[in-house]
């Protein structure tokens, strides 16, 4: 099918879109596929929990339908575009990233404590997430993180990294990404040039990397280096400046004609598609208030897939009076090249697919039973049940209720009282001054650092008091980068971190508890 000028650039962007979205809004993308004939679309949940309002996602979000509402959207905008659309998200640990009542598989920092020696299971979560996204009528998935978490504070990236090892990250980022793509669908690494020693979150503001290019080459752009010679075919370029690589300029690598064009394609030998990350966010788009311009910044770097841009009208524009016609057929052979190799020939209405929970739940115990990781004190077990037999153990939970599934799992063994952190009043020791061991399960409300992962501090401050006072064991449920919170930790007799606060993950921190297995995870870097 021969394609106008326009329409060539046209399928270089993929706007946001979003389920939960009004009427009006939903037009007006449909006036983009019409009328600007746009390449693809990226799904988000809705415009309060989009990147550029990353600060906000503690907010309480419609989840109604969520999932039926995106399907019926996919059909909807697929039946009206000229070549049909490439759709995709951001799934790093499944459809639930995005989309409620979906499958959720464990984070990748959860993922990073699993031995390398079972990679065959990190490889089996892509495919997983692969089969989920293809029969919900989604072609790429932007994952997985290559980052390497190498800085615990980093405000973005944390809990979606593989961690700070680079062989491991990089072993598993290949993993994850030949498991997507094993299942049919395309998958993209991200953030290039390298994302994880930064402390700035990109969605707000430009981080900088200060390294020189020999330490990044030897940390940082580790996996991206080992993923384009093992066969890696898309990378998306971060927002994120690396003064190293530009002459020292502080300019985002995302817009950077330096490290797109100079070390990732020619020097580096990468020959796939380059996605830019979302040019919603604050770190790009706060530079340019002429629309289009950014667009146009972005497509001049090197970038082939424009994501997120809010400016499609006028960015076309500026890439059509400035764009050579070679590179233009440069990015617009592998857009279409993609297309094909997909097989997106025709719309077809996606029916509901009916997801397997009894079987992902079963897979999901699986990857619990191997990252499943103690850091102090594998068999707690005898001292509580000494406890247990003069009266003398306690239960707390904190930020979940005392009716938990770590607890009812242990209750038939260990059936000492419970109590959430909420009735102990402010004084933890007078409280529980009756018991001499104290079985502390900690839930933590957010895997993203913002207030402290949601915890309450005075609460984490009266359980390192009590910790010094009391023979205190703890189960931590969470990011596991939130135990750099909780102070004096060399007091507790106990710590074990389950990762998920999933079900399937507490069964099995009890089985540990009990001693009906041993933990064989290890979690990387030092609290």
């Amino acid at each position: 099918m021969p394609y106008t000028k326009l329409e060539k650039i046209g399928q270089l962007f993929s706007p946001a879109a979003f389920v939960h979205d009004s009427e009006e809004h939903i037009q007006e993308m449909e006036k983009l596929i019409r009328d600007f004939h746009i390449g693809g679309i990226t799904f988000f949940h809705s415009r309060q929990s989009a990147a550029a309002n990353f600060e906000k996602r503690q907010e309480v979000l419609d989840v109604e339908n969520t999932y039926e509402r995106m399907l019926a959207l996919i059909h909807r905008f697929q039946k009206i575009s000229k070549t049909p659309l490439l759709i995709s998200i951001d799934a790093e640990f499944g459809l639930a990233m995005r989309i409620e009542k979906t499958p959720q598989y464990p984070y990748a920092i959860s993922m990073g404590a699993i031995p390398q020696t079972e990679k065959k299971l990190v490889f089996e979560t892509g495919f997983r997430i692969g089969q989920d996204l293809k029969k919900s009528g989604i072609h790429i998935n932007f994952a997985p993180v290559a980052d390497i978490n190498t800085n615990p504070e980093n405000p973005v990236i944390g809990y979606r990294s593989f961690g700070p090892d680079k062989e491991k990250v990089s072993a598993f980022a290949l993993a994850m990404y030949q498991g997507m793509v094993a299942a049919g669908i395309s998958a993209c690494y991200k953030h290039f040039p390298g994302h994880g020693d930064t402390h700035v979150d990109s969605h707000l503001g430009l981080p900088i990397i200060p390294k020189s290019k020999k330490q990044l080459l030897e940390e940082e752009l580790y996996p991206f280096v080992k993923g384009i010679e093992a066969g890696v075919e898309m990378i998306m370029v971060g927002h994120l400046a690396a003064p190293a690589l530009t002459g020292g300029e502080n300019i985002p690598a995302s817009i950077s004609h330096y490290i797109i064009t100079g070390l990732l394609k020619n020097e580096m030998g990468f020959e796939g598609i380059i996605v830019s990350d979302a040019l919603n966010m604050k770190s790009v788009s706060a530079l340019f208030p002429i629309p289009g311009q950014l667009e146009w910044e972005a497509f001049h770097a090197g970038n082939d897939l424009l994501c997120f841009s809010e400016n499609v009208p006028e960015g076309i524009q500026w890439i059509s009076e400035r764009s050579s016609p070679e590179r233009l057929e440069e990015s617009f052979g592998k857009i279409i090249k993609l297309k094909n190799k997909l097989g997106i020939a025709e719309n077809t209405p996606v029916p509901k697919p009916e997801f397997e929970y009894e079987e992902i739940n079963s897979f999901n115990m699986t990857l619990a039973q191997n990252y499943l990781t103690v850091l102090k004190n594998p068999e707690p077990l005898s001292a509580l049940e000494n406890a247990q037999r003069s009266s003398q153990l306690a239960k707390v939970s904190l930020f979940s209720s005392k009716e938990n599934v770590f607890f009812n799992s242990i209750d038939q063994t260990l059936s000492g009282d419970s109590f959430n952190a909420n009735q102990l009043g402010s004084d933890w020791t007078s409280s529980l001054e009756s018991y001499s061991e104290i079985l502390i399960a900690i839930f933590v409300p957010s895997a993203k650092p913002l207030n402290h992962f949601g915890m309450d501090t005075a609460q984490l401050e009266k359980l390192s008091a009590l910790a010094v006072q009391k023979n205190c064991h703890l189960y931590f449920s969470g990011n596991p980068l939130a135990i750099r919170k909780i102070e004096k930790l060399e007091h507790f007799k106990t710590i074990v971190c389950a990762f998920q606060g999933f079900d399937v993950s507490q069964k099995v921190a009890a089985k540990q508890l009990l001693g009906k297995m041993k933990a064989i995870g290890k979690l990387q870097g030092s609290f």
